[in-house]
């Protein structure tokens, strides 16, 4: 079955480059982003990773946990980690997934639609798992889903944005408008009536139609 936002990610027991990962258990009280990537020692992806490498401490600072995954084994995930440090001037400490046996890739329907699921038959054209990212709360829904072309390399400065944003509205009753970066206004939720917003905002708020009222961002 597809998943959806909202779905309870699927729980899952693998091994990684960290050692075996019980993935609700590994998340515990955190937010997680879960991401594939096609294959080892492939230049998009290399840059990739080396640049979650180097935004670790940014989702660490948000109580977040960042995991990789790719089909390739254990031991070509630990053979291709120092590439990523050489040539992107980084550390990996974030554990890798070895799905060689497609098990998660399948529960996150991370497998290209003309992939037949069968390690012998798979090309490089069609390999295992595409470039998918998740983010996951605490209470292990799935807060975001998206999936890129295999030749397009992710933004993940985006992801940190839209992990702060969910992470804010999960708090307070708020949404974030277009282009939002943690700090700037956000929009009072259509939920919640004038009455109740001016005991949660004494100091007013911009109302530019009854439905889009701007607010400064909570603290």
């Amino acid at each position: 079955m597809a998943l959806h936002i909202g779905d309870t990610a699927p729980d899952f027991t693998a091994e990684t480059t960290e050692g075996t990962v019980k993935f609700h258990e590994w998340i515990g009280d955190s937010w997680a982003v879960l991401f594939s990537h096609p294959k080892d020692f492939t230049p998009v992806c290399t840059t990739e990773l080396g640049y979650m490498a180097r935004l670790q401490p940014e989702f660490e600072k948000r109580n977040t946990k960042i995991i990789g995954l790719s089909v390739d084994s254990l031991e070509d995930h630990k053979k291709w980690i120092p590439d990523i440090e050489e040539t992107q001037n980084c550390t990996v400490s974030y554990p890798l997934i070895a799905d060689t046996d497609l098990k998660v890739a399948k529960l996150y329907d991370m497998l290209h639609p003309n992939a037949d699921g069968e390690t012998k038959s798979r090309t490089a054209v069609d390999n295992a798992t595409v470039r998918s990212v998740f983010i996951i709360g605490p209470d292990k829904k799935i807060k975001l889903m998206i999936t890129y072309p295999m030749s397009s390399g992710r933004d993940f400065n985006e992801i940190l944005r839209v992990l702060d944003s969910c992470q804010l509205t999960a708090e307070h009753k708020v949404a974030t408008p277009v282009n939002w970066k943690a700090g700037e206004d956000v929009i009072i939720a259509p939920s919640i009536k004038d009455e109740e917003a001016r005991e949660k905002y004494p100091d007013g708020w911009k109302t530019v139609k009854p439905y889009l009222r701007i607010v400064p961002s909570p603290k």
